[in-house]
């Protein structure tokens, strides 16, 4: 069945890719965003396999105008959205807070904060009822971290995804009478390659030792819940965030 079409904000690996995939399974036709990652159009295929049509777009989330014109690119290729994953983000490198710079706080802010309301707001304008739209769904990808505060590690990740849930509640709530639900998933450690690119490689093994089921979180696992809460299974929900981390 054909659902609309669906656009994931660091769709070209880990996380954002197995979205990508299982929503174009599910019948989305899917806009992949990346900024710098020539995956994308590996994901791409995987999702045109599944019988959809699928674009991949350059743009950086963190910058106003790249998100506008990443909205306007999907609009013409498949169409307005209906579903929305802003699952971008990056940790902005391990450090204790002293010794924190401000441009790494920017750019933690700029991309997992900032992008999320820019991209909402580009998506609420096309799905909202009192717009024209036919309503949606809007899933933020957030971390424990937000609940646990990382620190000694990653308290400016931890901050920017703290900030993106009081957006969920908020969103969710302003939202619901258009026809646009908004929820979120408090993301456990995920077996992406993230801890690699920035800077700490044998994170993943400790929390892995440390959670109740045994084993870090597969993109896969993400993805699931990412589906489900686009699907009209969750059709009364929003405004919420749900923890997938295997029990951490």
């Amino acid at each position: 069945m054909k659902r609309g079409v669906a656009l994931v904000t660091g769709a070209g690996h880990g996380i954002g890719a197995a979205t990508a995939r299982m929503l174009a399974a599910e019948g989305y036709n899917i806009c992949v965003n990346y900024r710098a990652d020539h995956d994308a159009a590996a994901v791409v295929a995987d999702c045109e396999a599944a019988g959809v049509r699928a674009v991949a777009v350059a743009a950086d989330v963190g910058d106003h105008g790249e998100v506008a014109r990443l909205f306007e690119e999907c609009d013409a290729a498949l169409g307005p959205i209906t579903c929305l994953v802003n699952n971008a983000g990056i940790i902005g490198q391990a450090s204790r807070l002293e010794e924190l710079t401000p441009e790494r706080l920017m750019a933690t802010f700029a991309v997992n904060t900032f992008g999320a309301f820019y991209c909402t707001q580009q998506a609420a304008a096309r799905m909202s009822t009192r717009k024209g739209g036919s309503g949606g769904a809007i899933i933020n990808i957030s971390s424990i971290a937000a609940a646990l505060g990382s620190p000694n590690e990653y308290i400016h990740y931890a901050a920017s995804k703290g900030a993106l849930e009081t957006l969920t509640a908020g969103s969710g709530k302003e939202l619901a009478p258009e026809g646009i639900r908004v929820n979120a998933i408090r993301v456990g450690t995920t077996n992406t390659r993230i801890h690699q690119t920035e800077g700490n490689p044998e994170r993943p093994g400790k929390i892995a030792a440390l959670t109740p089921m045994g084993r870090i979180a597969e993109p896969e696992d993400i993805a699931r819940a990412v589906v489900w809460l686009a699907s009209p299974g969750a059709a009364f929900i929003t405004g919420t965030t749900i923890t997938v981390s295997g029990g951490f």
